[in-house]
């Protein structure tokens, strides 16, 4: 098929072409919720450590190499665990005790909470609605993680080894942006709407057996004898017919 039969095929269905995008749009701005409130974030870091056991003149240490590996690890096993229950329960009764009144579940500081780790470096981010809220809840959790972490660990402390944990960034407050999801959804509903009209235009002139010009009569395999044209708005669209 040539690009001047898709053109055609293209102008005959534009009201369906355009259509759904546009009906996609009206409802989009119908049901689109209004705009939520701003957010917060705090971020803060700690270089994970551990005691290193004390120099043995009858075994070798290996240079406390497993001291620094045993770090690495467990930075990888506190960004689980900052996000678990109990160091939530911990932080909401922190933040009681600094004076926070009202009355937070541990469920919504858990799901607020997230961390990550890079080599020995534990990163610890806070989203909070509130930013008076999030200062108390980020400080809470900041002393929560720099001197309750001996019992998420409970094996090091029996050794006499502790966890130490040193808050090289304190925690730093700052206003949230807006998601990338929230800001691309219309657009590529939009794009699936244009790409779906498109398609059915196609479905529908694959199963429309209307005879429309000589070529489609030709493709039946009758002959034409004459044929009187019709002036379009597009004059290239049936001057292959004339």
């Amino acid at each position: 098929m040539e690009i001047r039969s898709y053109a055609q095929i293209v102008w005959r269905w534009l009201w369906l072409i355009v259509g759904l995008p546009a009906l996609v749009l009206v409802l989009g701005v119908l049901r689109s919720a209004p705009p939520p409130a701003p957010g917060y974030v705090a971020n803060m870091r700690f270089s994970v450590g551990l005691m290193p056991e004390a120099p043995s003149e009858s075994a070798y240490t290996y240079d406390r190499y497993y001291t620094w590996l045993t770090a690495e690890y467990l930075a990888d096993d506190l960004t689980e665990v900052v996000k678990s229950r109990e160091v939530a329960e911990a932080v909401r009764d922190e933040a009681a005790r600094r004076g926070l009144v009202v009355e937070i579940p541990p469920g919504a500081i858990q799901g607020a909470t997230s961390g990550g780790k890079l080599h020995r470096i534990l990163s610890v981010s806070l989203h909070w609605g509130r930013a008076d809220e999030l200062s108390v809840l980020a400080q809470s959790l900041a002393t929560v993680l720099r001197e309750g972490q001996a019992p998420y660990f409970q094996q090091f402390r029996d050794a006499g080894t502790p966890i130490v944990l040193h808050p090289i960034d304190p925690p730093t407050m700052a206003q949230a942006g807006v998601s990338a999801r929230s800001r691309l959804e219309l657009p590529l509903r939009l794009g699936l709407a244009l790409f779906a009209g498109i398609g059915v235009a196609f479905l529908l002139e694959y199963v429309d057996d209307t005879v429309r010009s000589a070529r489609d009569l030709r493709a039946q395999g009758l002959d034409v004898l004459g044929a009187i044209p019709r002036r379009s708005w597009l004059p290239w669209v049936d001057r292959r017919q004339r």
